[in-house]
Protein backbone atom coordinates (compact mmCIF):
# COMPACT_ATOMS: atom_id res chain seq x y z
CA UNK A 1 0.00 0.00 0.00
CA UNK A 2 1.49 2.94 -0.74
CA UNK A 3 2.18 6.01 1.71
CA UNK A 4 0.22 9.03 1.44
CA UNK A 5 2.25 12.23 0.94
CA UNK A 6 1.80 15.99 1.66
CA UNK A 7 0.25 15.94 -1.95
CA UNK A 8 -2.62 13.47 -1.01
CA UNK A 9 -5.51 14.31 0.66
CA UNK A 10 -6.42 13.14 3.67
CA UNK A 11 -9.62 11.41 5.02
CA UNK A 12 -9.85 12.43 8.24
CA UNK A 13 -12.89 10.06 9.08
CA UNK A 14 -10.16 7.52 9.42
CA UNK A 15 -8.68 9.53 12.60
CA UNK A 16 -10.08 6.61 14.78
CA UNK A 17 -9.27 3.74 17.35
CA UNK A 18 -9.04 0.39 15.61
CA UNK A 19 -11.91 -0.32 17.98
CA UNK A 20 -14.26 1.96 17.49
CA UNK A 21 -14.64 -0.17 13.75
CA UNK A 22 -14.88 -3.51 15.54
CA UNK A 23 -17.45 -2.32 18.21
CA UNK A 24 -19.32 -1.04 15.25
CA UNK A 25 -19.14 -4.07 12.95
CA UNK A 26 -20.38 -5.89 15.86
CA UNK A 27 -23.89 -3.64 16.72
CA UNK A 28 -24.19 -3.38 13.05
CA UNK A 29 -24.69 -7.46 13.08
CA UNK A 30 -26.51 -7.85 16.73
CA UNK A 31 -28.59 -4.78 16.82
CA UNK A 32 -31.03 -2.24 14.99
CA UNK A 33 -28.65 0.62 13.49
CA UNK A 34 -31.30 3.00 14.35
CA UNK A 35 -31.48 2.46 18.24
CA UNK A 36 -30.12 5.43 20.01
CA UNK A 37 -27.55 6.09 22.25
CA UNK A 38 -26.10 9.45 24.58
CA UNK A 39 -22.34 9.49 25.04
CA UNK A 40 -21.04 12.53 27.00
CA UNK A 41 -17.55 14.13 27.05
CA UNK A 42 -16.23 15.52 30.12
CA UNK A 43 -12.77 15.79 32.13
CA UNK A 44 -11.79 14.50 35.67
CA UNK A 45 -8.84 16.89 36.52
CA UNK A 46 -7.76 20.28 35.90
CA UNK A 47 -4.18 20.97 34.21
CA UNK A 48 -1.59 21.96 36.33
CA UNK A 49 -3.57 22.23 39.41
CA UNK A 50 -5.63 24.74 38.42
CA UNK A 51 -8.95 25.76 39.01
CA UNK A 52 -10.77 25.69 36.04
CA UNK A 53 -10.46 24.97 32.10
CA UNK A 54 -11.16 26.78 28.75
CA UNK A 55 -13.28 24.57 26.00
CA UNK A 56 -11.96 24.82 22.76
CA UNK A 57 -11.86 22.83 19.43
CA UNK A 58 -15.49 22.66 19.10
CA UNK A 59 -15.43 24.17 15.51
CA UNK A 60 -12.74 21.17 14.07
CA UNK A 61 -15.36 18.92 15.73
CA UNK A 62 -18.30 20.52 13.68
CA UNK A 63 -16.30 20.57 10.01
CA UNK A 64 -15.32 16.43 11.51
CA UNK A 65 -18.40 15.10 12.04
CA UNK A 66 -20.70 16.64 9.34
CA UNK A 67 -17.81 15.61 6.83
CA UNK A 68 -17.72 11.86 8.04
CA UNK A 69 -17.72 9.52 5.25
CA UNK A 70 -15.42 6.98 3.84
CA UNK A 71 -13.49 7.21 0.44
CA UNK A 72 -13.82 3.82 -1.90
CA UNK A 73 -9.54 3.11 -0.48
CA UNK A 74 -10.97 3.41 2.85
CA UNK A 75 -13.33 0.76 2.41
CA UNK A 76 -10.83 -1.71 0.85
CA UNK A 77 -8.76 -0.75 3.36
CA UNK A 78 -11.17 -2.30 5.68
CA UNK A 79 -12.17 -4.99 3.69
CA UNK A 80 -8.30 -6.25 3.48
CA UNK A 81 -8.63 -6.67 7.15
CA UNK A 82 -10.65 -9.92 7.18
CA UNK A 83 -12.83 -9.29 10.23
CA UNK A 84 -15.91 -7.20 8.96
CA UNK A 85 -19.00 -8.14 7.40
CA UNK A 86 -19.63 -7.73 3.97
CA UNK A 87 -22.94 -5.41 4.46
CA UNK A 88 -21.34 -3.39 7.15
CA UNK A 89 -18.95 -2.37 4.41
CA UNK A 90 -21.67 -1.76 2.22
CA UNK A 91 -23.49 0.23 4.66
CA UNK A 92 -20.24 2.54 5.29
CA UNK A 93 -20.02 3.50 1.70
CA UNK A 94 -23.19 5.54 2.24
CA UNK A 95 -22.71 6.45 5.50
CA UNK A 96 -23.21 10.32 7.11
CA UNK A 97 -23.34 10.86 10.10
CA UNK A 98 -27.74 11.15 11.67
CA UNK A 99 -26.99 11.99 14.90
CA UNK A 100 -27.07 15.50 17.19
CA UNK A 101 -24.73 16.65 19.18
CA UNK A 102 -24.75 19.87 22.03
CA UNK A 103 -21.81 21.06 23.48
CA UNK A 104 -20.63 24.51 25.52
CA UNK A 105 -19.89 27.10 23.30
CA UNK A 106 -16.64 27.10 22.07
CA UNK A 107 -14.47 29.37 24.87
CA UNK A 108 -16.29 28.60 28.11
CA UNK A 109 -14.60 28.04 31.31
CA UNK A 110 -15.76 24.57 32.73
CA UNK A 111 -14.66 22.43 35.39
CA UNK A 112 -14.48 18.85 35.67
CA UNK A 113 -17.15 15.79 35.57
CA UNK A 114 -19.48 18.03 33.68
CA UNK A 115 -20.75 16.69 30.40
CA UNK A 116 -19.08 19.40 28.07
CA UNK A 117 -20.57 17.62 24.94
CA UNK A 118 -23.13 15.36 24.61
CA UNK A 119 -23.69 13.17 21.21
CA UNK A 120 -27.07 11.66 20.70
CA UNK A 121 -27.12 9.58 17.95
CA UNK A 122 -27.66 5.89 16.64
CA UNK A 123 -25.06 3.60 17.99
CA UNK A 124 -22.89 3.31 15.00
CA UNK A 125 -22.82 7.26 14.31
CA UNK A 126 -22.32 7.88 17.92
CA UNK A 127 -19.58 5.12 18.48
CA UNK A 128 -17.16 6.39 15.21
CA UNK A 129 -17.05 9.64 16.45
CA UNK A 130 -15.29 9.13 19.74
CA UNK A 131 -11.24 9.45 18.83
CA UNK A 132 -11.24 12.57 16.51
CA UNK A 133 -13.74 14.01 18.99
CA UNK A 134 -11.69 13.25 21.99
CA UNK A 135 -8.25 14.21 20.40
CA UNK A 136 -9.45 17.88 19.77
CA UNK A 137 -10.63 18.34 22.83
CA UNK A 138 -7.94 17.36 24.48
CA UNK A 139 -5.11 19.43 22.46
CA UNK A 140 -7.50 22.14 21.99
CA UNK A 141 -8.66 23.09 25.58
CA UNK A 142 -5.30 22.09 27.25
CA UNK A 143 -3.31 24.49 24.79
CA UNK A 144 -6.36 27.34 25.54
CA UNK A 145 -5.56 26.45 29.18
CA UNK A 146 -2.16 26.83 29.12
CA UNK A 147 -1.92 30.11 27.45
CA UNK A 148 -4.40 31.67 30.06
CA UNK A 149 -2.35 30.52 32.75
CA UNK A 150 0.61 31.94 31.01
CA UNK A 151 -1.24 35.32 30.31
CA UNK A 152 -2.51 35.83 33.82
CA UNK A 153 1.06 35.70 34.75
CA UNK A 154 2.54 38.06 32.18
CA UNK A 155 -0.18 40.66 34.02
CA UNK A 156 -0.92 42.95 31.36
CA UNK A 157 2.25 42.52 29.13
CA UNK A 158 1.47 40.91 25.80
CA UNK A 159 2.05 37.51 25.11
CA UNK A 160 2.80 36.06 21.39
CA UNK A 161 2.91 31.92 20.56
CA UNK A 162 6.37 30.89 19.01
CA UNK A 163 5.72 27.27 19.74
CA UNK A 164 5.79 25.80 16.16
CA UNK A 165 9.49 24.48 15.88
CA UNK A 166 8.44 22.69 18.93
CA UNK A 167 5.12 20.91 18.45
CA UNK A 168 4.57 17.19 17.75
CA UNK A 169 3.35 17.78 13.92
CA UNK A 170 2.54 20.28 12.16
CA UNK A 171 -1.10 20.24 13.25
CA UNK A 172 -0.14 20.54 16.76
CA UNK A 173 1.20 23.55 15.54
CA UNK A 174 -1.59 25.06 13.74
CA UNK A 175 -3.96 24.24 15.77
CA UNK A 176 -2.14 25.14 18.97
CA UNK A 177 -1.71 28.22 17.84
CA UNK A 178 -5.18 29.07 17.35
CA UNK A 179 -5.74 27.56 20.80
CA UNK A 180 -3.11 29.80 22.24
CA UNK A 181 -4.68 33.08 20.82
CA UNK A 182 -8.55 31.31 22.04
CA UNK A 183 -6.56 31.66 25.33
CA UNK A 184 -5.32 34.77 25.25
CA UNK A 185 -1.74 34.98 23.19
CA UNK A 186 -2.00 38.09 21.40
CA UNK A 187 -0.24 37.05 17.93
CA UNK A 188 1.36 33.70 16.65
CA UNK A 189 4.66 33.33 15.05
CA UNK A 190 2.80 30.61 12.54
CA UNK A 191 2.17 32.12 9.35
CA UNK A 192 -0.71 28.85 8.41
CA UNK A 193 -2.68 29.98 11.70
CA UNK A 194 -2.91 33.25 10.65
CA UNK A 195 -3.98 32.81 7.15
CA UNK A 196 -6.39 29.96 8.14
CA UNK A 197 -7.62 31.80 11.52
CA UNK A 198 -7.14 35.84 10.98
CA UNK A 199 -4.85 35.49 14.13
CA UNK A 200 -1.72 38.52 14.72
CA UNK A 201 1.50 37.39 13.39
CA UNK A 202 4.76 38.28 14.22
CA UNK A 203 8.07 37.78 13.74
CA UNK A 204 11.52 39.42 13.07
CA UNK A 205 14.39 37.50 12.97
CA UNK A 206 16.60 34.94 14.15
CA UNK A 207 20.25 34.70 15.12
CA UNK A 208 21.17 32.81 11.73
CA UNK A 209 20.22 36.40 10.19
CA UNK A 210 23.40 38.24 12.20
CA UNK A 211 26.16 35.69 11.99
CA UNK A 212 25.50 35.86 8.40
CA UNK A 213 26.71 39.26 8.25
CA UNK A 214 30.55 40.00 9.20
CA UNK A 215 29.56 42.21 12.12
CA UNK A 216 26.35 43.07 14.54
CA UNK A 217 26.04 46.42 13.47
CA UNK A 218 25.84 45.77 9.88
CA UNK A 219 23.19 43.13 10.59
CA UNK A 220 21.14 45.01 12.67
CA UNK A 221 21.60 48.08 10.06
CA UNK A 222 20.45 45.74 6.96
CA UNK A 223 17.32 44.85 8.57
CA UNK A 224 16.27 48.12 9.99
CA UNK A 225 16.82 49.55 6.01
CA UNK A 226 14.53 46.77 4.92
CA UNK A 227 12.32 47.20 7.83
CA UNK A 228 12.50 50.55 9.06
CA UNK A 229 8.70 50.67 10.51
CA UNK A 230 8.87 47.86 12.72
CA UNK A 231 12.53 47.25 13.60
CA UNK A 232 12.99 44.54 16.33
CA UNK A 233 16.43 44.02 16.97
CA UNK A 234 17.63 40.14 18.73
CA UNK A 235 20.53 41.30 20.87
CA UNK A 236 22.21 38.24 22.54
CA UNK A 237 23.88 36.54 19.41
CA UNK A 238 27.35 37.76 21.14
CA UNK A 239 27.29 39.85 24.25
CA UNK A 240 23.89 41.64 25.33
CA UNK A 241 25.08 44.16 27.12
CA UNK A 242 28.60 45.04 25.25
CA UNK A 243 27.61 44.58 21.96
CA UNK A 244 24.25 43.95 21.21
CA UNK A 245 22.07 46.91 23.16
CA UNK A 246 24.74 49.54 22.09
CA UNK A 247 24.34 48.39 18.27
CA UNK A 248 20.69 48.40 18.45
CA UNK A 249 21.17 51.98 20.09
CA UNK A 250 23.48 53.02 17.30
CA UNK A 251 21.26 51.85 14.66
CA UNK A 252 18.53 53.76 16.35
CA UNK A 253 20.72 56.91 16.26
CA UNK A 254 22.48 56.48 12.40
CA UNK A 255 20.18 54.74 10.77
CA UNK A 256 16.46 55.06 12.13
CA UNK A 257 16.46 58.53 13.08
CA UNK A 258 17.57 60.24 9.74
CA UNK A 259 14.35 58.45 8.31
CA UNK A 260 12.66 59.99 11.02
CA UNK A 261 11.85 56.26 11.99
CA UNK A 262 12.27 55.14 16.23
CA UNK A 263 13.53 51.90 16.84
CA UNK A 264 10.48 49.63 17.98
CA UNK A 265 12.44 46.95 19.95
CA UNK A 266 14.92 44.55 20.93
CA UNK A 267 14.74 40.77 22.19
CA UNK A 268 16.21 39.03 24.20
CA UNK A 269 16.23 34.92 24.01
CA UNK A 270 19.20 33.84 26.58
CA UNK A 271 20.72 34.88 29.65
CA UNK A 272 19.62 35.94 32.56
CA UNK A 273 16.82 37.40 31.28
CA UNK A 274 15.62 39.60 34.95
CA UNK A 275 19.27 41.51 34.99
CA UNK A 276 19.77 41.62 31.29
CA UNK A 277 16.38 43.41 30.92
CA UNK A 278 16.88 45.79 33.04
CA UNK A 279 20.39 47.20 32.52
CA UNK A 280 19.22 47.41 28.88
CA UNK A 281 16.19 49.38 30.06
CA UNK A 282 18.79 51.61 31.82
CA UNK A 283 21.10 51.81 28.67
CA UNK A 284 18.27 52.59 26.40
CA UNK A 285 16.12 55.17 28.63
CA UNK A 286 19.63 56.95 29.25
CA UNK A 287 19.37 57.27 25.21
CA UNK A 288 16.59 58.64 24.67
CA UNK A 289 14.95 55.31 23.85
CA UNK A 290 12.49 54.68 26.48
CA UNK A 291 9.55 54.13 24.00
CA UNK A 292 11.96 50.75 22.29
CA UNK A 293 10.32 47.52 24.14
CA UNK A 294 11.89 44.89 25.05
CA UNK A 295 10.48 41.32 24.46
CA UNK A 296 12.04 38.35 26.01
CA UNK A 297 11.61 34.67 24.98
CA UNK A 298 13.66 31.27 25.92
CA UNK A 299 11.89 28.56 27.95
CA UNK A 300 9.37 30.79 29.19
CA UNK A 301 6.27 29.59 30.67
CA UNK A 302 3.71 31.07 33.99
CA UNK A 303 6.37 30.05 36.68
CA UNK A 304 8.92 31.76 34.90
CA UNK A 305 7.20 34.53 34.13
CA UNK A 306 5.74 34.97 37.37
CA UNK A 307 9.31 34.69 38.84
CA UNK A 308 10.54 37.40 35.97
CA UNK A 309 8.14 39.77 37.04
CA UNK A 310 8.69 39.59 40.83
CA UNK A 311 12.27 40.12 40.09
CA UNK A 312 11.66 43.88 38.42
CA UNK A 313 12.48 42.51 34.91
CA UNK A 314 11.81 45.13 32.88
CA UNK A 315 9.59 43.32 29.79
CA UNK A 316 7.88 44.46 27.59
CA UNK A 317 6.12 41.23 26.31
CA UNK A 318 7.37 37.66 26.06
CA UNK A 319 7.35 34.65 23.10
CA UNK A 320 6.46 31.62 24.64
CA UNK A 321 7.24 28.45 22.59
CA UNK A 322 7.43 25.03 23.24
CA UNK A 323 6.16 25.11 27.13
CA UNK A 324 3.39 26.73 25.38
CA UNK A 325 2.71 24.45 22.65
CA UNK A 326 3.70 21.44 24.29
CA UNK A 327 1.72 22.24 27.76
CA UNK A 328 5.21 21.11 28.83
CA UNK A 329 4.09 20.96 32.66
CA UNK A 330 1.03 18.86 32.51
CA UNK A 331 0.96 17.30 28.28
CA UNK A 332 -2.85 15.45 28.79
CA UNK A 333 -5.76 16.43 29.45
CA UNK A 334 -7.26 13.54 29.59
CA UNK A 335 -10.90 14.30 28.67
CA UNK A 336 -13.51 10.76 28.37
CA UNK A 337 -16.27 9.63 26.23
CA UNK A 338 -18.36 7.48 27.93
CA UNK A 339 -22.22 6.25 27.17
CA UNK A 340 -24.60 7.55 29.52
CA UNK A 341 -27.78 6.51 28.14
CA UNK A 342 -29.39 4.31 25.48
CA UNK A 343 -32.88 4.34 23.62
CA UNK A 344 -35.06 1.17 24.78
CA UNK A 345 -38.70 1.78 23.67
CA UNK A 346 -38.35 5.04 22.46
CA UNK A 347 -37.41 6.01 26.17
CA UNK A 348 -33.94 6.75 27.24
CA UNK A 349 -32.40 4.86 30.07
CA UNK A 350 -29.38 5.75 32.13
CA UNK A 351 -26.42 4.21 32.48
CA UNK A 352 -23.59 4.67 34.57
CA UNK A 353 -19.78 3.32 34.54
CA UNK A 354 -19.10 1.89 38.03
CA UNK A 355 -15.18 2.24 39.59
CA UNK A 356 -12.97 1.60 42.49
CA UNK A 357 -11.91 4.82 42.20
CA UNK A 358 -15.13 7.32 42.98
CA UNK A 359 -13.55 9.53 40.64
CA UNK A 360 -14.63 7.55 37.57
CA UNK A 361 -17.67 6.70 38.73
CA UNK A 362 -19.69 8.71 35.82
CA UNK A 363 -22.50 10.79 35.86
CA UNK A 364 -25.75 8.85 34.15
CA UNK A 365 -28.31 9.56 31.88
CA UNK A 366 -29.68 12.59 29.40
CA UNK A 367 -28.63 15.92 31.47
CA UNK A 368 -28.31 19.68 31.17
CA UNK A 369 -25.73 21.74 33.33
CA UNK A 370 -27.10 25.08 34.04
CA UNK A 371 -24.40 27.74 35.75
CA UNK A 372 -25.68 29.48 38.94
CA UNK A 373 -25.03 33.10 39.36
CA UNK A 374 -25.30 35.51 42.17
CA UNK A 375 -26.86 38.78 42.22
CA UNK A 376 -23.57 40.18 41.20
CA UNK A 377 -23.48 38.08 38.05
CA UNK A 378 -20.23 35.99 39.66
CA UNK A 379 -20.47 31.91 39.31
CA UNK A 380 -21.21 30.35 42.21
CA UNK A 381 -21.60 26.66 41.01
CA UNK A 382 -22.97 24.32 38.52
CA UNK A 383 -25.75 22.39 38.33
CA UNK A 384 -26.75 19.17 36.89
CA UNK A 385 -30.75 18.31 36.23
CA UNK A 386 -32.06 15.80 34.30
CA UNK A 387 -33.00 16.65 30.47
CA UNK A 388 -36.58 16.94 31.31
CA UNK A 389 -36.42 18.96 34.81
CA UNK A 390 -37.58 22.65 34.85
CA UNK A 391 -34.59 24.64 36.63
CA UNK A 392 -36.82 27.66 38.06
CA UNK A 393 -34.78 30.36 39.97
CA UNK A 394 -37.62 32.56 40.65
CA UNK A 395 -38.64 30.68 43.65
CA UNK A 396 -35.78 28.85 46.42
CA UNK A 397 -34.48 26.11 44.25
CA UNK A 398 -33.16 22.84 46.39
CA UNK A 399 -30.22 21.27 45.34
CA UNK A 400 -27.79 18.36 46.43
CA UNK A 401 -24.04 19.07 47.13
CA UNK A 402 -23.06 15.34 46.20
CA UNK A 403 -19.88 15.93 48.76
CA UNK A 404 -22.24 16.84 51.37
CA UNK A 405 -25.78 15.53 50.12
CA UNK A 406 -27.32 15.49 54.30
CA UNK A 407 -27.73 19.30 53.61
CA UNK A 408 -30.79 20.86 52.69
CA UNK A 409 -29.37 23.51 50.62
CA UNK A 410 -31.19 26.14 48.61
CA UNK A 411 -30.42 28.30 45.47
CA UNK A 412 -32.39 31.99 46.76
CA UNK A 413 -32.23 35.04 44.67
CA UNK A 414 -30.08 33.32 41.95
CA UNK A 415 -29.63 32.61 37.95
CA UNK A 416 -29.79 29.60 36.02
CA UNK A 417 -27.28 29.84 31.99
CA UNK A 418 -28.22 26.49 30.41
CA UNK A 419 -24.26 25.80 29.06
CA UNK A 420 -25.16 23.30 26.31
CA UNK A 421 -26.57 24.73 22.99
CA UNK A 422 -27.08 22.66 19.66
CA UNK A 423 -24.29 22.57 17.83
CA UNK A 424 -25.33 19.79 15.06
CA UNK A 425 -29.01 18.21 14.77
CA UNK A 426 -29.95 15.46 12.09
CA UNK A 427 -26.38 15.41 10.92
CA UNK A 428 -26.03 19.16 10.24
CA UNK A 429 -24.97 21.75 11.92
CA UNK A 430 -26.89 24.61 13.06
CA UNK A 431 -23.61 26.00 15.56
CA UNK A 432 -22.74 29.33 14.40
CA UNK A 433 -19.14 29.70 13.49
CA UNK A 434 -17.34 32.43 15.34
CA UNK A 435 -14.23 34.00 15.03
CA UNK A 436 -10.99 33.20 17.45
CA UNK A 437 -11.43 37.13 17.76
CA UNK A 438 -14.86 36.62 19.64
CA UNK A 439 -14.02 33.47 21.08
CA UNK A 440 -11.31 35.12 23.09
CA UNK A 441 -13.01 38.13 23.94
CA UNK A 442 -15.74 35.22 25.22
CA UNK A 443 -13.15 33.59 27.25
CA UNK A 444 -11.91 37.26 28.68
CA UNK A 445 -15.20 38.39 29.46
CA UNK A 446 -15.86 35.62 31.84
CA UNK A 447 -12.31 35.59 33.74
CA UNK A 448 -12.97 39.59 34.10
CA UNK A 449 -16.27 39.62 35.03
CA UNK A 450 -17.92 36.27 36.05
CA UNK A 451 -15.42 33.82 37.64
CA UNK A 452 -14.08 34.54 41.27
CA UNK A 453 -10.35 35.84 40.93
CA UNK A 454 -10.10 32.72 43.99
CA UNK A 455 -10.71 30.44 41.14
CA UNK A 456 -8.20 31.55 39.18
CA UNK A 457 -5.08 32.07 41.66
CA UNK A 458 -2.21 28.84 40.59
CA UNK A 459 -2.20 27.78 44.34
CA UNK A 460 -4.53 25.98 46.08
CA UNK A 461 -7.39 27.76 43.97
CA UNK A 462 -11.03 27.47 45.13
CA UNK A 463 -13.00 24.55 44.04
CA UNK A 464 -15.66 25.46 42.06
CA UNK A 465 -19.04 23.98 43.24
CA UNK A 466 -20.63 21.02 41.31
CA UNK A 467 -24.05 20.23 42.61
CA UNK A 468 -27.26 18.41 41.49
CA UNK A 469 -30.72 19.04 41.37
CA UNK A 470 -32.60 16.36 44.06
CA UNK A 471 -34.43 14.04 41.44
CA UNK A 472 -31.08 14.08 39.07
CA UNK A 473 -29.01 13.10 42.83
CA UNK A 474 -31.66 10.45 43.62
CA UNK A 475 -31.51 8.74 40.19
CA UNK A 476 -27.80 9.01 39.98
CA UNK A 477 -28.05 6.70 43.87
CA UNK A 478 -30.81 4.23 42.44
CA UNK A 479 -28.55 2.77 39.50
CA UNK A 480 -25.21 2.83 42.16
CA UNK A 481 -27.72 0.65 44.25
CA UNK A 482 -28.88 -1.59 41.04
CA UNK A 483 -25.67 -1.80 40.08
CA UNK A 484 -24.26 -3.19 43.66
CA UNK A 485 -26.82 -5.64 43.83
CA UNK A 486 -26.71 -6.76 40.43
CA UNK A 487 -22.51 -6.72 40.27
Amino acid sequence: MNNLTQDMARNLTMVMDFYEMTMSNGYFKEHNKSVRVAFDVFYRKNPDGGGFAIFAGLEQIVDYITNLHFEKSDIDFFRSCGIFSEEFLQYLEGFKFSGDVYAFEEGTVMYPNEPVITVVAPLVDAQLVETALLLQVNHQSLIATKARRIVKAARGRAVSDFGARRAHNMDAAVYGARAAYIGGASSTATVLAGKMFGIPVSGTMAHSWIMFYKDEFEAFKKYAEIYPDNTVLLVDTYDVLGSGVPNAIRVAKEVLAPMGKRLKGIRIDSGDLAYLSKKARKMLDEEGLDDCKIIISNSLDEFTISSLISQGAAVDSFGVGERLITARSEPVFGAVYKITAVEEDGVFVPRIKISENVEKITEPGLKKVYRIYDKDNKAVADLIAKADEKVDMSVPFRYVDPQKPWKNRYFEGFTAKELQIPVIINGEAVYEKRSVEEIAAYVKKQLSEEIWDEEQRFENPHTHYMDMTPDYYEMKMELLNDSRKNG
